[in-house]
Protein backbone atom coordinates (compact mmCIF):
# COMPACT_ATOMS: atom_id res chain seq x y z
CA UNK A 1 0.00 0.00 0.00
CA UNK A 2 1.22 3.20 -1.33
CA UNK A 3 1.86 6.12 1.02
CA UNK A 4 0.19 9.61 0.60
CA UNK A 5 3.30 11.30 -0.17
CA UNK A 6 4.01 8.19 -2.70
CA UNK A 7 0.35 9.00 -4.07
CA UNK A 8 0.48 12.68 -4.25
CA UNK A 9 4.19 13.03 -5.73
CA UNK A 10 3.60 10.56 -8.73
CA UNK A 11 -0.37 12.49 -8.77
CA UNK A 12 1.32 15.66 -9.77
CA UNK A 13 3.97 14.44 -11.63
CA UNK A 14 1.79 12.38 -14.08
CA UNK A 15 -1.04 15.40 -14.15
CA UNK A 16 2.23 17.76 -14.76
CA UNK A 17 3.23 15.43 -17.74
CA UNK A 18 0.38 15.24 -19.19
CA UNK A 19 -0.28 18.83 -18.98
CA UNK A 20 3.45 19.94 -20.61
CA UNK A 21 2.75 16.97 -23.45
CA UNK A 22 -0.81 18.18 -24.66
CA UNK A 23 0.85 21.85 -24.53
CA UNK A 24 3.38 20.78 -26.45
CA UNK A 25 1.78 18.76 -28.90
CA UNK A 26 -0.57 21.41 -29.60
CA UNK A 27 2.15 24.09 -29.66
CA UNK A 28 3.71 22.11 -32.13
CA UNK A 29 0.46 21.31 -33.98
CA UNK A 30 -0.34 24.79 -34.36
CA UNK A 31 3.27 26.25 -34.83
CA UNK A 32 3.53 24.09 -37.62
CA UNK A 33 0.52 24.46 -39.13
CA UNK A 34 0.57 28.36 -38.69
CA UNK A 35 4.47 28.15 -40.04
CA UNK A 36 2.75 25.98 -43.26
CA UNK A 37 0.35 28.79 -43.78
CA UNK A 38 3.10 31.22 -43.88
CA UNK A 39 5.32 29.73 -45.83
CA UNK A 40 2.17 28.83 -48.57
CA UNK A 41 1.14 32.25 -48.71
CA UNK A 42 4.62 33.09 -49.27
CA UNK A 43 5.27 31.19 -51.98
CA UNK A 44 2.25 32.58 -53.58
CA UNK A 45 3.33 36.33 -53.20
CA UNK A 46 6.88 35.53 -53.99
CA UNK A 47 5.52 34.56 -57.50
CA UNK A 48 3.24 37.32 -57.83
CA UNK A 49 6.68 39.52 -56.99
CA UNK A 50 8.72 37.91 -59.94
CA UNK A 51 5.84 37.90 -62.37
CA UNK A 52 5.56 41.75 -61.34
CA UNK A 53 9.20 42.59 -61.47
CA UNK A 54 9.01 40.65 -65.04
CA UNK A 55 6.88 43.24 -66.02
CA UNK A 56 9.03 46.15 -65.72
CA UNK A 57 11.89 44.80 -68.17
CA UNK A 58 9.91 44.72 -71.24
CA UNK A 59 10.77 47.81 -73.60
CA UNK A 60 7.02 49.06 -75.05
CA UNK A 61 8.83 51.01 -77.97
CA UNK A 62 10.49 48.62 -79.09
CA UNK A 63 8.84 45.35 -77.67
CA UNK A 64 11.89 43.43 -76.93
CA UNK A 65 12.63 41.88 -73.93
CA UNK A 66 15.90 42.88 -71.96
CA UNK A 67 17.32 39.21 -71.98
CA UNK A 68 20.07 40.12 -69.73
CA UNK A 69 17.82 41.06 -66.80
CA UNK A 70 15.40 38.20 -67.66
CA UNK A 71 18.29 36.13 -67.11
CA UNK A 72 19.22 37.20 -63.88
CA UNK A 73 15.91 37.27 -62.17
CA UNK A 74 15.12 33.55 -63.25
CA UNK A 75 18.46 32.70 -62.34
CA UNK A 76 17.49 33.92 -58.66
CA UNK A 77 14.71 32.63 -59.18
CA UNK A 78 15.60 29.27 -59.21
CA UNK A 79 17.89 28.97 -56.82
CA UNK A 80 14.92 29.76 -55.04
CA UNK A 81 13.00 26.83 -55.94
CA UNK A 82 10.85 28.70 -58.49
CA UNK A 83 11.01 27.23 -62.14
CA UNK A 84 10.41 30.24 -65.07
CA UNK A 85 9.27 30.00 -68.50
CA UNK A 86 8.74 33.69 -70.01
CA UNK A 87 6.46 33.90 -72.97
CA UNK A 88 5.90 36.63 -75.31
CA UNK A 89 2.30 38.10 -76.63
CA UNK A 90 2.49 35.48 -79.45
CA UNK A 91 3.26 32.71 -76.96
CA UNK A 92 6.88 32.15 -78.09
CA UNK A 93 9.59 31.25 -75.33
CA UNK A 94 11.53 34.37 -74.32
CA UNK A 95 13.66 32.78 -71.40
CA UNK A 96 13.30 29.02 -70.45
CA UNK A 97 14.96 27.86 -66.57
CA UNK A 98 14.83 24.07 -68.48
CA UNK A 99 17.60 25.58 -70.64
CA UNK A 100 19.84 26.68 -67.69
CA UNK A 101 19.98 22.86 -66.00
CA UNK A 102 17.38 23.65 -63.37
CA UNK A 103 16.64 20.01 -62.84
CA UNK A 104 19.53 19.07 -59.86
CA UNK A 105 17.32 22.86 -58.03
CA UNK A 106 14.19 20.52 -58.60
CA UNK A 107 15.75 16.62 -57.63
CA UNK A 108 17.22 19.11 -54.24
CA UNK A 109 13.97 20.55 -52.95
CA UNK A 110 12.25 17.18 -53.82
CA UNK A 111 14.63 15.08 -51.94
CA UNK A 112 14.85 17.70 -49.10
CA UNK A 113 10.93 17.66 -48.46
CA UNK A 114 10.56 13.68 -49.10
CA UNK A 115 13.32 12.84 -46.31
CA UNK A 116 11.67 15.32 -43.81
CA UNK A 117 8.31 13.52 -44.39
CA UNK A 118 6.55 16.43 -45.83
CA UNK A 119 4.64 15.02 -48.93
CA UNK A 120 3.71 17.48 -51.70
CA UNK A 121 4.83 17.96 -55.72
CA UNK A 122 5.78 20.17 -58.60
CA UNK A 123 2.58 22.56 -59.79
CA UNK A 124 2.29 25.35 -62.06
CA UNK A 125 0.50 28.60 -62.10
CA UNK A 126 0.59 30.68 -65.45
CA UNK A 127 0.37 34.26 -64.85
CA UNK A 128 -0.17 37.43 -66.91
CA UNK A 129 2.69 40.01 -67.55
CA UNK A 130 1.80 43.19 -67.13
CA UNK A 131 3.56 46.94 -67.85
CA UNK A 132 1.27 49.98 -67.27
CA UNK A 133 -1.99 47.88 -66.58
CA UNK A 134 -0.90 46.20 -70.48
CA UNK A 135 -0.41 42.89 -71.26
CA UNK A 136 2.78 42.40 -72.59
CA UNK A 137 3.43 38.47 -72.19
CA UNK A 138 2.56 35.68 -69.57
CA UNK A 139 4.92 33.25 -67.44
CA UNK A 140 4.94 30.35 -65.81
CA UNK A 141 6.01 29.43 -62.16
CA UNK A 142 6.70 25.91 -61.19
CA UNK A 143 7.56 24.85 -57.42
CA UNK A 144 7.40 22.83 -55.09
CA UNK A 145 3.66 22.35 -53.83
CA UNK A 146 1.87 23.03 -51.74
CA UNK A 147 4.79 24.48 -49.96
CA UNK A 148 8.26 23.63 -49.60
CA UNK A 149 11.04 25.19 -47.41
CA UNK A 150 14.82 26.03 -47.43
CA UNK A 151 17.61 24.26 -44.76
CA UNK A 152 17.25 27.07 -42.82
CA UNK A 153 13.65 26.99 -42.57
CA UNK A 154 13.64 23.29 -41.76
CA UNK A 155 16.34 24.71 -38.87
CA UNK A 156 14.15 26.98 -37.53
CA UNK A 157 11.36 24.39 -37.52
CA UNK A 158 13.57 21.89 -35.85
CA UNK A 159 14.91 24.67 -33.51
CA UNK A 160 11.15 25.46 -32.18
CA UNK A 161 10.76 21.64 -31.71
CA UNK A 162 14.12 21.48 -30.05
CA UNK A 163 13.00 24.02 -27.50
CA UNK A 164 8.92 22.62 -26.66
CA UNK A 165 10.76 19.32 -25.89
CA UNK A 166 13.78 20.79 -23.22
CA UNK A 167 10.77 23.09 -21.70
CA UNK A 168 8.81 19.91 -21.42
CA UNK A 169 11.73 17.82 -20.03
CA UNK A 170 12.56 21.35 -17.43
CA UNK A 171 9.04 21.22 -16.28
CA UNK A 172 8.83 17.46 -15.61
CA UNK A 173 12.33 17.99 -13.35
CA UNK A 174 10.55 20.91 -11.83
CA UNK A 175 7.41 19.00 -11.20
CA UNK A 176 8.83 16.49 -9.70
CA UNK A 177 10.63 18.58 -7.02
CA UNK A 178 7.44 20.75 -6.82
CA UNK A 179 5.63 17.36 -6.15
CA UNK A 180 7.33 16.28 -3.79
CA UNK A 181 7.62 19.31 -1.68
CA UNK A 182 4.09 19.75 -1.86
CA UNK A 183 3.68 16.14 -0.96
CA UNK A 184 5.82 16.44 1.95
CA UNK A 185 4.11 19.51 3.28
CA UNK A 186 0.57 18.11 2.87
CA UNK A 187 1.12 14.17 3.60
CA UNK A 188 3.38 15.27 7.27
CA UNK A 189 0.39 16.98 8.67
CA UNK A 190 -1.78 14.31 7.57
CA UNK A 191 0.75 11.68 8.83
CA UNK A 192 0.96 13.17 12.11
CA UNK A 193 -2.68 13.36 12.86
CA UNK A 194 -3.13 9.93 12.26
CA UNK A 195 0.06 9.17 14.51
CA UNK A 196 -2.18 11.54 17.35
CA UNK A 197 -5.06 9.54 16.55
CA UNK A 198 -3.37 6.37 17.00
CA UNK A 199 -1.97 7.12 20.70
CA UNK A 200 -5.02 9.04 21.30
CA UNK A 201 -7.11 5.71 20.60
CA UNK A 202 -3.89 4.61 22.99
CA UNK A 203 -5.31 6.19 25.99
CA UNK A 204 -2.78 9.28 25.56
CA UNK A 205 -5.07 12.34 25.48
CA UNK A 206 -2.36 14.72 26.74
CA UNK A 207 -0.89 14.28 23.13
CA UNK A 208 -1.50 17.51 21.05
CA UNK A 209 -1.01 18.86 17.37
CA UNK A 210 1.31 21.58 17.78
CA UNK A 211 2.56 22.68 14.35
CA UNK A 212 0.66 25.36 11.82
CA UNK A 213 0.57 24.12 8.33
CA UNK A 214 -0.72 27.18 7.07
CA UNK A 215 -3.13 25.56 5.35
CA UNK A 216 -7.18 26.03 5.97
CA UNK A 217 -8.15 22.04 5.75
CA UNK A 218 -5.08 20.95 7.80
CA UNK A 219 -5.25 23.34 10.32
CA UNK A 220 -9.15 22.71 10.91
CA UNK A 221 -8.00 18.95 10.65
CA UNK A 222 -5.56 19.34 13.85
CA UNK A 223 -8.20 21.47 15.51
CA UNK A 224 -10.60 18.77 15.08
CA UNK A 225 -8.15 16.11 16.49
CA UNK A 226 -6.98 18.42 19.47
CA UNK A 227 -10.44 18.65 20.03
CA UNK A 228 -11.03 15.22 20.08
CA UNK A 229 -8.39 14.63 22.40
CA UNK A 230 -9.42 17.46 25.16
CA UNK A 231 -12.86 16.00 24.97
CA UNK A 232 -12.03 12.24 25.58
CA UNK A 233 -9.61 13.13 27.83
CA UNK A 234 -12.84 15.55 29.34
CA UNK A 235 -14.90 12.27 29.20
CA UNK A 236 -12.45 9.98 30.89
CA UNK A 237 -12.39 12.14 33.71
CA UNK A 238 -16.10 12.25 34.00
CA UNK A 239 -16.20 8.70 33.97
CA UNK A 240 -13.95 7.91 36.40
CA UNK A 241 -15.06 10.65 38.56
CA UNK A 242 -18.70 9.25 38.09
CA UNK A 243 -17.59 6.25 39.20
CA UNK A 244 -15.85 7.80 42.40
CA UNK A 245 -18.90 9.33 43.00
CA UNK A 246 -21.42 6.37 42.33
CA UNK A 247 -19.36 4.70 45.06
CA UNK A 248 -19.15 7.39 47.78
CA UNK A 249 -22.95 8.20 47.37
CA UNK A 250 -23.68 4.05 47.53
CA UNK A 251 -21.29 3.28 49.96
CA UNK A 252 -22.38 5.43 52.68
CA UNK A 253 -26.39 4.46 52.96
CA UNK A 254 -25.31 0.79 52.47
CA UNK A 255 -22.84 1.10 55.31
CA UNK A 256 -25.23 2.38 56.89
CA UNK A 257 -27.40 -0.11 56.56
CA UNK A 258 -25.13 -3.00 57.56
CA UNK A 259 -23.90 -2.06 60.69
CA UNK A 260 -27.29 -1.35 61.93
CA UNK A 261 -28.25 -4.52 60.70
CA UNK A 262 -25.25 -6.71 62.03
CA UNK A 263 -25.80 -4.88 65.31
CA UNK A 264 -29.33 -5.62 65.47
CA UNK A 265 -28.05 -9.41 64.47
CA UNK A 266 -25.67 -9.93 67.27
CA UNK A 267 -27.77 -8.44 69.74
CA UNK A 268 -26.14 -5.50 70.33
CA UNK A 269 -29.54 -3.10 69.22
CA UNK A 270 -32.61 -3.94 69.80
CA UNK A 271 -34.65 -3.92 66.43
CA UNK A 272 -37.10 -1.10 67.52
CA UNK A 273 -39.35 0.56 65.06
CA UNK A 274 -37.18 3.72 64.61
CA UNK A 275 -33.96 1.92 63.63
CA UNK A 276 -35.91 -0.18 61.38
CA UNK A 277 -37.24 3.07 60.24
CA UNK A 278 -33.97 4.32 59.75
CA UNK A 279 -33.26 1.07 57.38
CA UNK A 280 -35.57 1.81 55.47
CA UNK A 281 -35.40 5.59 54.73
CA UNK A 282 -31.18 4.62 53.85
CA UNK A 283 -32.71 2.17 51.12
CA UNK A 284 -35.36 4.25 49.42
CA UNK A 285 -32.35 7.03 49.47
CA UNK A 286 -30.46 4.03 47.46
CA UNK A 287 -33.48 3.47 45.53
CA UNK A 288 -33.59 7.38 44.89
CA UNK A 289 -30.32 7.47 43.82
CA UNK A 290 -30.83 4.61 41.00
CA UNK A 291 -33.71 6.17 40.25
CA UNK A 292 -32.27 9.22 39.43
CA UNK A 293 -29.10 7.76 37.67
CA UNK A 294 -31.56 5.52 35.08
CA UNK A 295 -33.84 8.55 34.45
CA UNK A 296 -30.30 10.87 33.47
CA UNK A 297 -29.15 7.68 31.16
CA UNK A 298 -32.17 7.93 29.93
CA UNK A 299 -32.01 11.49 29.05
CA UNK A 300 -28.35 11.24 28.05
CA UNK A 301 -28.18 8.43 25.74
CA UNK A 302 -31.43 10.20 23.69
CA UNK A 303 -33.64 7.59 24.56
CA UNK A 304 -35.43 10.09 26.25
CA UNK A 305 -38.80 10.68 24.25
CA UNK A 306 -41.21 13.98 24.76
CA UNK A 307 -44.28 14.05 24.86
CA UNK A 308 -45.09 17.34 23.33
CA UNK A 309 -48.18 19.73 23.85
CA UNK A 310 -48.87 23.15 23.64
CA UNK A 311 -49.02 24.00 27.41
CA UNK A 312 -49.06 27.46 29.35
CA UNK A 313 -45.67 28.06 31.36
CA UNK A 314 -47.47 30.57 34.31
CA UNK A 315 -50.28 27.34 34.61
CA UNK A 316 -47.54 25.12 35.05
CA UNK A 317 -45.45 27.55 37.06
CA UNK A 318 -48.76 28.23 39.39
CA UNK A 319 -49.00 24.09 39.69
CA UNK A 320 -45.32 23.36 41.09
CA UNK A 321 -46.01 26.60 43.56
CA UNK A 322 -48.72 24.74 44.98
CA UNK A 323 -46.93 21.83 45.02
CA UNK A 324 -44.19 22.80 47.35
CA UNK A 325 -46.41 25.80 49.55
CA UNK A 326 -45.86 24.07 52.41
CA UNK A 327 -42.30 23.27 52.35
CA UNK A 328 -41.73 27.38 51.77
CA UNK A 329 -44.15 28.19 54.56
CA UNK A 330 -41.95 25.51 57.26
CA UNK A 331 -38.91 28.36 56.59
CA UNK A 332 -41.43 31.28 56.21
CA UNK A 333 -40.75 31.73 52.35
CA UNK A 334 -42.62 34.10 50.50
CA UNK A 335 -42.82 32.27 47.11
CA UNK A 336 -44.65 33.95 44.10
CA UNK A 337 -45.47 33.53 40.62
CA UNK A 338 -45.39 36.63 38.15
CA UNK A 339 -45.50 37.14 34.58
CA UNK A 340 -47.91 36.50 32.18
CA UNK A 341 -48.99 33.43 30.27
CA UNK A 342 -46.98 31.93 27.02
CA UNK A 343 -47.69 29.16 25.05
CA UNK A 344 -45.05 27.32 24.10
CA UNK A 345 -45.10 23.26 22.44
CA UNK A 346 -43.37 21.22 25.63
CA UNK A 347 -43.58 17.50 27.67
CA UNK A 348 -45.53 19.18 30.12
CA UNK A 349 -44.33 16.60 32.83
CA UNK A 350 -40.89 17.35 31.45
CA UNK A 351 -40.93 20.80 31.83
CA UNK A 352 -42.87 20.77 35.74
CA UNK A 353 -39.87 18.46 36.86
CA UNK A 354 -37.65 21.38 35.32
CA UNK A 355 -39.37 23.98 37.60
CA UNK A 356 -39.69 21.26 40.02
CA UNK A 357 -35.92 20.67 40.15
CA UNK A 358 -34.97 24.86 40.65
CA UNK A 359 -37.55 25.48 43.14
CA UNK A 360 -36.64 22.51 45.38
CA UNK A 361 -33.12 24.11 45.05
CA UNK A 362 -34.40 27.62 45.67
CA UNK A 363 -36.30 26.51 48.99
CA UNK A 364 -33.41 24.43 50.15
CA UNK A 365 -30.91 26.88 49.66
CA UNK A 366 -32.59 30.00 50.78
CA UNK A 367 -32.92 31.27 54.52
CA UNK A 368 -35.59 31.29 56.71
CA UNK A 369 -37.58 34.38 55.57
CA UNK A 370 -36.30 35.00 52.26
CA UNK A 371 -37.62 35.37 48.76
CA UNK A 372 -38.60 33.39 46.11
CA UNK A 373 -40.27 34.35 43.05
CA UNK A 374 -41.36 32.16 39.87
CA UNK A 375 -41.29 34.68 36.79
CA UNK A 376 -43.00 34.07 33.02
CA UNK A 377 -41.89 35.76 29.86
CA UNK A 378 -43.07 36.04 26.78
CA UNK A 379 -42.01 36.84 23.70
CA UNK A 380 -42.57 36.27 20.11
CA UNK A 381 -39.95 33.48 19.69
CA UNK A 382 -38.71 31.69 23.20
CA UNK A 383 -40.82 31.26 26.32
CA UNK A 384 -38.27 32.20 29.24
CA UNK A 385 -38.85 31.11 32.93
CA UNK A 386 -36.84 32.81 35.56
CA UNK A 387 -36.50 31.55 39.35
CA UNK A 388 -35.18 34.10 41.26
CA UNK A 389 -34.17 33.56 45.59
CA UNK A 390 -32.50 35.49 48.18
CA UNK A 391 -30.57 32.64 49.09
CA UNK A 392 -27.02 31.68 50.11
CA UNK A 393 -25.78 31.74 46.15
CA UNK A 394 -23.20 30.14 44.85
CA UNK A 395 -19.60 30.90 44.48
CA UNK A 396 -18.07 32.27 41.31
CA UNK A 397 -15.75 28.64 41.23
CA UNK A 398 -18.71 26.91 41.58
CA UNK A 399 -21.02 27.92 38.73
CA UNK A 400 -19.16 26.48 35.99
CA UNK A 401 -19.81 23.52 37.66
CA UNK A 402 -23.23 23.39 38.85
CA UNK A 403 -24.61 21.07 35.92
CA UNK A 404 -22.27 18.53 36.12
CA UNK A 405 -23.27 15.01 37.80
CA UNK A 406 -23.30 14.59 41.82
CA UNK A 407 -21.73 17.70 41.87
CA UNK A 408 -22.69 19.60 45.46
CA UNK A 409 -22.25 23.19 45.97
CA UNK A 410 -21.85 22.78 49.91
CA UNK A 411 -18.13 21.34 50.86
CA UNK A 412 -20.04 18.70 52.82
CA UNK A 413 -21.33 15.57 51.14
CA UNK A 414 -23.87 15.22 53.33
CA UNK A 415 -26.70 13.76 51.15
CA UNK A 416 -29.64 14.97 53.12
CA UNK A 417 -28.94 18.81 52.56
CA UNK A 418 -26.96 18.55 49.36
CA UNK A 419 -29.15 15.59 47.47
CA UNK A 420 -26.67 13.15 45.10
CA UNK A 421 -26.02 16.32 43.16
CA UNK A 422 -27.66 15.18 39.68
CA UNK A 423 -30.99 17.36 39.79
CA UNK A 424 -29.29 20.33 37.95
CA UNK A 425 -27.84 17.97 35.62
CA UNK A 426 -31.09 16.12 34.65
CA UNK A 427 -32.70 19.78 34.19
CA UNK A 428 -30.11 21.12 31.96
CA UNK A 429 -30.32 17.61 29.85
CA UNK A 430 -34.26 17.80 29.46
CA UNK A 431 -34.13 21.41 28.78
CA UNK A 432 -31.26 20.60 25.87
CA UNK A 433 -33.81 17.80 25.03
CA UNK A 434 -36.19 21.08 24.36
CA UNK A 435 -34.20 22.76 22.44
CA UNK A 436 -33.51 25.58 25.14
CA UNK A 437 -30.66 26.78 26.75
CA UNK A 438 -30.54 27.40 31.11
CA UNK A 439 -28.18 29.68 32.53
CA UNK A 440 -27.72 30.97 36.41
CA UNK A 441 -26.68 34.42 38.06
CA UNK A 442 -25.77 34.20 41.22
CA UNK A 443 -24.31 36.83 44.41
CA UNK A 444 -22.79 35.15 47.28
CA UNK A 445 -25.60 35.59 50.43
CA UNK A 446 -27.90 37.44 48.27
CA UNK A 447 -29.57 36.33 45.33
CA UNK A 448 -29.02 33.72 42.36
CA UNK A 449 -31.58 33.50 39.05
CA UNK A 450 -31.96 30.53 37.12
CA UNK A 451 -33.08 31.37 33.34
CA UNK A 452 -34.34 28.41 31.36
CA UNK A 453 -35.35 29.76 27.47
CA UNK A 454 -37.16 27.43 25.71
CA UNK A 455 -38.20 28.48 21.94
CA UNK A 456 -41.18 28.48 20.05
CA UNK A 457 -40.70 26.70 16.84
Amino acid sequence: MKSIRTQLSLAILLLTLITVGFIGLLSNIFVNRGFTAFITEQGRLRSESIVSDLGRHYNSFTRTWYGDYLHIIGMYAMHEGYILKIFDLRGEYVWDAENHDCWHVMDDITARMVKRGAGGEYVTNTFDIEQNGQKVGSASVTYYGPYFLSEAEFSFINAINTVLFVIGILAAIFSIFVGVFLARKIAWPVSRTAQIAKQIAEGNYNIRFERNTRTRELNDLAAAINYLADALREQENLRKRLTADVAHELRTPLTAIGSHLEAMIMGLWEATPERLQGCHDEVKRLDGLVSDLGQLAKIEDGNLKLHKTIEDLLEIAQTVADNMRLEADKKKLALSVVGKSSFVDVDKGRINQVITNLLSNAVKFTLEGGNIEIEITDSDRFSIIKIKDSGIGISEQALPLIFERFYRIENSRNRKSGGAGIGLTIVNAIVQAHGGIVSVYSEQMQRTCFTVTLPKK
